[in-house]
């Protein structure tokens, strides 16, 4: 054998295997066939799920890089956890380069899909449903990336998480897109996360529409760059159903957007409509903390042009009554507590009509406000920072 020949021969063997695709049929053991083809699974492999309809005792877990695992769609492949035994997620996954697609997940226990630490990581057409409507007892997130850099979350579907349909956590890169979230306590939630772009979603009879957050105490901290744009955000008036003790607990009902002591959040081009208390509203993070890295207060939120219907017609909030006589019968589109650190809170583009209830320190009293109109000077023009996910997670999905 020639030089040539050997070279090649070692080559070859030291290759590693062309990735297979694995079939996993539904109906009776398949559950178990589906947890081993998991584990199984080698880097580039991809587990495809027929049609029907998979009862699970348990959770499943993917813990291989570059898995792509692909159901035959939303309303025909579903992973059934109403027998779960444990409290855990339907499905975790710790994994980096994976893609989840066109599948449903109903009743889990605990969340429904959760990835923790997987880097450019994909959900796209999967629904995640708890069938018995709003309930405390149901899981507490529906779609769950946290810790993760690069997320896409798209054309999606999420009902009744007692927390938030669609929560991305802790992370940066991502981008929320043409997803419908409903009768959850927050459709949309992004939490001390970075970079990210939630556009042309359905946010509908939820407590919150869409759900902007900086939190104490958190591994990551330091939230911002967040873009809200071209998303329908209406009817949010479901009763708040997330179990006492929660931070989401204390979200209003008919809320349709709320920043809280984010640095850096844009909204504009929405559509709002029938949110009744406030259609947006600003705030600055009241409770005691110790976190010395923390920021409480809202800054350099911007208000863009957006389409605002009715709405603020029946907040839910202290002093009701009084609101709305100071108010004229019903809260303004754009809602503000007033509290900013030197002088670096909310910014208004030209006609958009917003009050502030002139509070000055956190932890005051709604009792203690006093409404009059936003006196800031509009901004004719702003720069934003691109945000989203990578390309390459899109180019994915072709």
């Amino acid at each position: 054998m020639n030089r040539l020949a050997l070279a090649a021969l070692l080559l070859a063997s030291a290759a590693p295997l062309a990735a297979e695709t694995h079939r996993v049929e539904a109906g009776e053991g398949g559950g178990t066939r589906l947890q081993e083809t998991l584990i199984l699974a080698a880097p580039g492999d991809v587990i495809e799920l027929a049609e029907g309809r998979f009862a699970l005792t348990d959770g499943l877990s993917l813990d291989v890089d570059g898995v792509t695992v692909r159901g035959a769609g939303m309303d025909k492949t579903v992973l059934d956890f109403t027998g779960q035994q444990g409290a855990g997620e339907g499905l975790l996954v710790t994994s980096d380069n994976v893609t989840l697609r066109d599948f449903a997940v109903e009743n889990p226990k605990g969340d429904g899909i959760k990835s923790k630490g997987a880097d450019m990581i994909v959900y796209s057409g999967i629904r995640v449903e708890w069938t018995g409507g709003p309930k405390a007892t149901n899981g507490a997130y529906g779609i769950y990336p946290v810790e993760s850099t690069g997320v896409l979350v798209t054309n999606s579907k999420v009902s009744g998480a007692s927390d938030a349909g669609i929560y991305v956590g802790q992370s940066r890169d991502i981008t929320v897109s043409e997803n419908i979230v409903t009768y959850n306590v927050a459709g949309i939630e992004i939490e001390n996360s970075r970079n990210a772009l939630v556009t042309n979603n359905i946010a509908s009879k939820n407590t919150g529409g869409l759900l902007v957050f900086d939190l104490p105490g958190l591994p990551v901290m330091g939230g911002g760059n967040v873009i809200l744009r071209e998303n329908i955000v209406s009817d949010n008036d479901t009763p708040n159903f997330a179990p006492p003790g929660n931070i989401v607990a204390s979200v209003r009902r008919g809320t349709g957007v709320l920043v809280m002591a984010n640095d850096g959040v844009l909204i504009e081009g929405n559509a709002f409509e029938n949110n009744p208390t406030a259609h947006v509203m600003v705030i600055a993070y009241t409770q005691p903390f110790e976190d010395a890295r923390y920021n409480p207060y809202a800054r350099n939120v911007i208000v863009g042009p957006n389409a605002f219907g009715r709405g603020g017609d029946d907040p839910q909030l202290d002093g009701k009554e009084q609101l709305l006589e100071a108010f004229g019968g019903a809260l303004p589109p754009v809602l503000w507590d007033g509290i900013e650190e030197d002088g670096n809170g909310l910014k208004i583009a030209p006609g958009v009509t917003g009050w502030t209830l002139n509070l000055t320190k956190s932890g005051q009293s709604l009792a203690e406000a006093q409404p009059g109109p936003l006196m800031l000077t509009p901004l004719e023009k702003w720069e934003f920072p691109e945000v989203g996910a990578p390309a390459a997670l899109e180019a994915r999905l072709k």
